[in-house]
């Protein structure tokens, strides 16, 4: 069963021929390289280009690896990159005649000087490059550096749930339970029983992404680095610091790892896409608050399978399924601050703060978000909204919520949604 991604195809299809290096970044399994070389293959297959005008290449494939003359079995024993020179002959051979090729280059970063490389490509006038990659540090940090402008990021998620629904055969409150437990990674989405997910899942965070952070960073102490993990899996959507969290470690794990160590295994998760940081935001004060930030995940499915599935927090699952929704449709998020002063009952006044789930900016249009799990009350609602009767801009302020409601406007200007409409409406915050 194929699983359709028509928004990163699109996004692709708008980029050919733009005179850039196309660049899909992702965490690993997060369908890639099915997007390249198997949907966007056929569309230009479909669209008139001849196959041999469309050169693939794997570099993390023995038998790609093989047509060059490489090996990949001494590339790891030698723990070396592609030898680009190869590469290079190898592609000369194969343009031969007239009219523009395609380069679908999957995991490129495991070739040494893969950027030069690229940027020698970009010269030649019959060349059309889109490349894939699973870290940061090789990708995403090159476009801006080495790149030097030709860089054209496309990134992509797991599946959206727009995206599971259409594969997925309950209906939609079914849908959002299992998405919300299972996350969206295709080779699990297609997996049909319970268990069978659960041990991919688990399967998958200790050969391939606790192993590829582990290799990629020469990490000493793998231990702490699961044991951070574990941690913020428990205590996604709160605020937190390499401090408080090394504060944890002492006092849970009798562990005397440094704060430092910490920073740097967080920027490790960060640089292989596995979480993403939030950072706060003073929307009075137009300014950002540097500590504490929140982290999400990329995948819930991921997340859940630190806790061997025992810890499901419906509150804070919704919300990182919001924040993941957001950043896929191409929003900044932002944690919001909102500094408020009270007097108590004996005239003194205190200043507190005011939390806003979510700053969302795109271009610039921006909007407010909360995501309240319920509003079973009249209560409920007026603690949720407290934050944005304090916010004095004209932009839009959003409730979403699981509770079935239609989407109204109350004598605020408030807009309440719930969260089946948001996730399965791409247009439903423009509107």
């Amino acid at each position: 069963m194929e699983i359709r991604r028509d928004f990163y195809l699109e996004k692709l299809i708008k980029r050919k021929n733009n005179g850039l290096i196309k660049v899909i970044t992702g965490i690993r399994r997060c369908g890639k390289s099915y997007l390249l070389n198997n949907i966007f293959y056929n569309h230009l297959l479909e669209s008139g280009v001849e196959a041999d005008h469309i050169i693939r290449f794997a570099f993390d494939s023995a038998d790609d690896l093989y047509l060059i003359g490489e090996s990949l079995i001494q590339i790891e024993k030698e723990k070396r990159g592609v030898d680009p020179e190869k590469f290079m002959s190898y592609i000369r051979s194969k343009v031969t005649a007239d009219g523009m090729y395609y380069l679908l280059l999957d995991e490129v970063q495991l070739m040494d000087c893969f950027e030069s490389l690229l940027n020698g490509y970009l010269r030649k006038d019959n060349m059309d490059v889109f490349v894939t990659g699973s870290n940061a540090k090789f990708l995403s940090k090159d476009i801006v550096t080495e790149f030097a402008g030709r860089g054209d990021e496309i990134h992509m998620y797991p599946l959206s749930f727009a995206e599971f629904m259409s594969v997925y055969k309950g209906d939609k409150y079914m849908g959002l339970s299992e998405y919300m437990l299972y996350g969206g990674i295709p080779l699990v989405v297609l997996r049909e029983d319970a268990s069978d997910k659960a041990a991919t899942l688990q399967n998958l965070f200790s050969e391939i992404y606790i192993r590829d952070i582990f290799k990629r960073n020469r990490i000493k102490n793998i231990g702490e680095l699961e044991n951070l993990l574990n941690i913020l899996s428990s205590a996604i959507g709160s605020l937190t610091n390499p401090e408080k969290l090394k504060n944890t470690f002492k006092t849970v794990k009798k562990s005397k790892i440094t704060s430092k160590t910490i920073k740097k295994y967080l920027d490790c998760f960060e640089d292989s896409f596995l979480i993403e940081s939030a950072q706060r935001y003073d929307i009075k004060g137009k300014a950002y608050v540097e500590t504490p930030k929140k982290y999400y995940f990329s995948d819930l499915g991921l997340r859940n399978a630190r806790g061997n599935f025992r810890q499901f927090e419906q509150t804070h699952s919704m919300e990182n399924v919001i924040y993941n929704e957001l950043r896929m449709r191409g929003y900044r998020v932002d944690v919001g601050l909102v500094t408020i002063a009270e007097k108590d009952q004996d005239g003194k006044v205190n200043r507190k703060q005011l939390e806003v789930d979510f700053v969302c900016n795109l271009g610039s249009s921006r909007c407010y978000i909360q995501s309240a799990y319920s509003l079973p009350d009249e209560a409920k609602r007026t603690q949720e909204i407290r934050p944005f009767r304090k916010i004095d801009d004209s932009f839009r302020k959003i409730i979403i919520t699981k509770d079935i409601v239609q989407p109204y406007y109350d004598d605020y200007g408030i807009l309440t949604m719930n969260i089946y409409d948001f996730l399965l409406n791409p247009q439903i915050l423009e509107k």
